[in-house]
């Protein structure tokens, strides 16, 4: 389904060259062998602080009274039942909820500290708990765009090949609503994207909370593609969602009802406020996280009342505008601040939790680049579980970009290479090689180099470490354009990972029968 554009652009091996240049250290044969689980990551870092503990004490409570005292509009009949059943004081005229103190911390006791998700295959099994780390691409943009192809809107053969790049590289650990198929009409969309998620890769799918309709429609594919019953569906989550609250202070009908939802059929409900200073929150960080913590602890009482022990997560999406034109702004010294307040949160309530990073700027550039990675690297100190956003979103995430997907990889490969473990035995200390190298001399050929030069360091996948000279030899390509190559490349060697070819002949069986039956419509 590639553009005829893409397919025929030359495609020049990059990998090769750099064995080519290597090729001049020797023929000693490397005893050492690389290997990082870029999978199963534990973030090495203390979580930093940004607040005392009588600050997170303090916005904590302050929070807490937002929802006695203020409360949340609430617009699901359903989830205002829920909370008036448990004593919270319900205005049905005005939808107002006050939810007291006791039933949010209750319903904080009852979800689970440690969450682990199914994959369509054992390997990709996910744990999420405080201490691991779970990193998702860039998600949600209604439009993608790349160098043959320019800025468009997002269609059904975008989602299908970043589907393709997602599941090609270990460091990306859950799929995502990367790009919206905005070519395919909104009641089969659906099913559409999650036939690509279920026969393209076997990393947990992502299900977008369009009403109830919609939501079992995915739940009943993902039952049919991977062969489960309900039981066997209910009782481990294999599936999530993000729940975004509208800030300030309300919780539409779908997102209420996508909470409930997943809490009743066991399936995971990352709750993520998206709060921005200046606009749909106060202009301070302090006052940010006040309202982003209340909303969220809202949204995750809302869950346990209606299934105590459903999974979910804690999540928070704080940055700020620019206060001249009002437009979001990404990678700020601010959104650093509200990302390691939003960890202190998070371990306060002892929850998994979410956060992001993102970029303003509208093209794979430096500012994109920079944007992207000082709110990654908030994220990271600030402990988060799961990292969103992490690659390939520019211009507030309007749009997908193919190229800075790549090279945004690379820096979330270093990532997980920061997380690997750091070794301080006997061969790493290098006694042996401090032995042997004289004063001012060298240690290119030192036999403790000679035996793990050439697994000792990461090699980059986009980054070009000659000269200028032999740069300007190879073509002297731009990280975007080496970008532009490796993505190409990866969708022609694209292999897509065993599915039971009886469940996938199934769920077309089922596609076709609901089409036919009119589909879903979102709500």
């Amino acid at each position: 389904m590639r553009s005829n554009t893409a397919a025929s652009a030359p495609i020049v091996d990059r990998s090769k060259a750099r064995t080519r240049r290597s090729s001049g250290r020797g023929n000693a044969r490397a005893d050492v062998q690389r290997q990082v689980d870029y999978w199963n990551l534990r973030n090495p870092f203390e979580p930093a602080k940004i607040f005392s503990e009588d600050a997170v004490d303090a916005i904590h409570e302050e929070a807490l009274t937002v929802l006695q005292d203020l409360g949340m509009k609430v617009l699901s009949k359903e989830a205002r039942d829920l909370f008036r059943r448990t004593g919270a004081l319900v205005d049905e005229e005005s939808c107002m909820v006050r939810i007291g103190r006791d039933i949010v911390h209750d319903a904080i006791d009852t979800a689970p500290r440690s969450v682990l998700l199914k994959g369509g295959s054992a390997k990709r099994d996910l744990l999420l708990e405080l201490g691991t780390l779970a990193i998702q691409t860039g998600a949600g943009a209604p439009h993608a765009t790349d160098l043959d192809r320019g800025r468009r809107p997002g269609s059904l053969e975008d989602f299908t090949e970043l589907i393709k790049l997602t599941q090609s590289y270990d460091i990306f650990h859950m799929l995502n609503p990367i790009v919206e198929a905005q070519d395919i009409p909104a009641h089969e969309r659906h099913y559409r994207v999650n036939r690509v998620q279920l026969s393209l890769s076997d990393k947990v799918p992502f299900v977008y909370a369009r009403g109830t309709a919609q939501v079992e429609d995915c739940f009943e594919m993902f039952q049919i593609a991977r062969g489960l019953d309900d039981d066997e569906f209910r009782r481990a989550p294999r599936s999530f969602t993000v729940i975004n609250t509208n800030s300030p202070r309300q919780l539409d009908v779908s997102m209420a009802q996508g909470l409930v939802d997943f809490a009743r059929y066991g399936q995971l409900a990352i709750v993520t406020p998206f709060c921005l200073m200046g606009a749909m929150a106060p202009l301070t960080v302090a006052g940010a996280l006040v309202l982003s913590h209340a909303e969220a602890m809202s949204a995750i009482a809302l869950s346990q009342i209606a299934r105590p022990g459903a999974p979910v997560c804690y999540g928070a999406f704080i940055s700020n505008v620019d206060m001249k034109s009002g437009a979001p702004a990404f990678g700020t010294p601010e959104q650093f601040k509200a990302n390691l307040g939003s960890g202190q949160l998070a371990r306060k309530l002892g929850l998994p939790w979410r956060c992001s990073t993102g970029a303003a700027g509208a093209a794979s550039d430096a500012q994109a680049a920079n944007e992207t990675q000082m709110g990654a690297w908030g994220a990271v100190l600030a402990g988060a579980t799961v990292l969103l956003h992490g690659a390939g979103w520019i211009e507030g995430g309007l749009t997908l970009s193919y190229e800075k997907l790549i090279t945004d990889l690379e820096v979330m490969q270093m990532f997980g290479e920061i997380c690997a473990a750091t070794p301080a035995d006997e061969a790493a200390l290098a006694m042996d090689a401090l032995s042997e190298v004289p004063p001012g001399g060298h240690f290119f050929g030192a036999s403790h180099t000679m035996k793990r030069f050439r697994t000792a360091f990461y090699e980059p996948i986009v980054a070009d470490w000659s000269n200028y000279g032999t740069w300007r030899e190879n073509d002297g390509m731009d990280a975007n354009a080496r970008a532009n190559l490796i993505w190409k490349r990866k969708l022609e060697e694209f292999e897509a990972p065993r599915v039971d070819r009886e469940g996938i002949g199934h769920l077309d069986e089922f596609i076709a029968r609901r089409i036919e039956q009119g589909g879903a419509n979102p709500v």
